[in-house]
């Protein structure tokens, strides 16, 4: 790569390539380069960390070969007193770059339990409501490889089915937007080396060290499997495989939308017929899921225990009317009706 494909500042040409001389980071690039594949505009979640850096670092990189146009932006929080102060330092970071980070600030009421999964929803919200006044599709966020395995636990301990366990995915889409996990490749070793050489410093979260939250229990559990011998190409495989199953039954949730589900273009009601919930008891769930999820424009599905026992009423019931998930669900003889509720 030479300076005159990048079109960019000869001091940010110079700084690229001078940290792409090294073996090492170069041969990641390499790697991140021929995986993601995108040729749209994107947008890069930074939280600061080391992981999220490499990101940057790469994906400017990315840009710059790909002609493409590239935002940056990071969420304060503001769960903790200094977060606005690690905002300004992560933004003085990227200016070795030569790139603008825009902070997004979550104002309103801070939760007092489940903190870091409505942080995680309110950060995502934060970063699609900007993809969508942009018109940008993509949003690359840094969760590595590391971060896979520890999805993997945290889904089984919360009860997932197989589609919750296998959902940490290399794209997946939330409210028509794609969000990429180009990093899934690479383990945190790998990362962190590019980010102490090109920024010589990242932000650490506090919170990786509280083991009060599930996150941190969890992480603790995997290296003591590991001195007990987990092998991560074995562990990748199962994931593998259990993606196999997952992508057929996804199969047969798109047949019994399509053969037993009609959707009025006018209204955007669902009516779903007799045969719709005849089906195997997970392609029921899911394709019942997935109407609600579209009805409703709700954020995240509704909670599978009122899912389940809203499908034994449907199952039981001659007739009733009810609500859930932002949907008003009416049985008329066999024919189910899920409107969207005013």
């Amino acid at each position: 790569m030479s300076p005159k494909n990048l079109n960019v500042s000869n001091k940010t040409h110079k700084f690229l390539l001078d940290n792409l001389k090294d073996k090492q980071i170069f041969q990641i690039y390499k790697k991140f380069e021929k995986d993601l594949k995108l040729k749209e505009d994107f947008i890069v979640a930074v939280s600061g960390g080391s992981d999220s850096l490499a990101l940057c670092f790469l994906s400017k990189i990315y840009s710059i070969k790909k002609n493409l146009k590239v935002k940056y932006f990071h969420v304060d929080h503001k769960l903790r007193n200094n977060s606005t102060n690690e905002a300004k330092f992560v933004k003085l970071l990227l200016k070795k770059l030569h790139t603008n980070l825009e902070i997004l600030t979550w104002v309103g009421k801070k939760p007092k339990s489940n903190i870091q999964s409505v942080a995680r929803d309110k950060r995502y919200s934060l970063m699609i409501n900007k993809a969508k006044k942009l018109k940008i599709n993509n949003i690359l966020l840094g969760h590595h490889k590391d971060d896979l395995i520890e999805n993997f636990f945290i889904r089984i301990l919360r009860g997932s089915g197989l589609n919750g366990i296998v959902s940490f995915d290399q794209q997946t889409n939330l409210q028509n937007i794609n969000l990429i996990r180009p990093l899934l490749i690479f383990s945190k070793i790998n990362l962190g080396y590019i980010t102490k050489k090109v920024f010589k410093n990242y932000v650490e979260d506090p919170s990786n060290q509280n083991h009060e939250f599930k996150r941190v229990k969890i992480r603790n559990f995997i290296k003591n499997l590991e001195s007990e011998g987990l092998d991560n190409d074995k562990f990748k495989l199962t994931i593998k495989n259990l993606r196999f199953a997952n992508k057929s039954i996804k199969y047969f949730v798109e047949k019994n939308l399509k053969d037993n589900a009609t959707i009025s273009n006018i209204d955007k009601f669902y009516i779903l017929n007799k045969s719709f919930f005849l089906q195997p008891e997970e392609v029921v769930f899911r394709s019942f899921t997935e109407v609600l999820k579209s009805v409703g424009k709700k954020y995240y599905p509704v909670r599978g225990k009122k899912i389940n026992k809203l499908i034994y009423q449907i199952k039981n019931d001659n007739s009733f009317k009810t609500t859930l998930g932002n949907c008003v669900i009416k049985k008329v003889n066999n024919t189910i009706i899920v409107s969207k509720e005013r």
